[in-house]
């Protein structure tokens, strides 16, 4: 663990959250930074699902048709985990950033929210 992971874990415990849920939270943040960056895929596999729910990795090979293989549903487990760790903290509210590009969790305090949240994740502590 880096200087900016130290930080960052500090900033969270901050906002009142046990340190062994701010632990947890990291590792649910690094599940799902991971699916994110399957969803999106990397130009010859992505994930997506079928009938909503049950999650494939798409293979494109280029010979011919894509091939699929079911994968297992980490997301579901870690919002799951995420849920419950939250119920913890009444006043907090997770936001889930889906950009990989960024950090995949972030967390809201009451006075963070000004209308919408998907508008407003940028003035929340991120978990990565």
């Amino acid at each position: 663990m880096n200087r900016h992971d130290t930080e960052m874990l500090m900033r969270v415990r901050r906002l009142g959250i046990a340190e062994h849920d701010v632990l947890a939270l990291r590792r649910v943040a690094k599940t799902l930074h991971r699916w994110h960056e399957r969803e999106c895929g990397d130009g010859s596999h992505v994930l997506e699902r079928h009938d909503g729910e049950v999650p494939y990795e798409v293979y494109y090979g280029g010979r011919g048709e894509p091939t699929q293989r079911r994968v297992p549903d980490l997301e579901k487990g870690a919002l799951k985990r995420l849920a419950a760790i939250m119920a913890r903290y009444p006043t907090l509210t997770a936001y889930i950033q889906t950009d990989p590009r960024g950090a995949p969790l972030y967390l809201l305090r009451p006075e963070d929210i000004i209308g919408d949240v998907s508008d407003c994740y940028t003035r929340g502590t991120a978990v990565y």
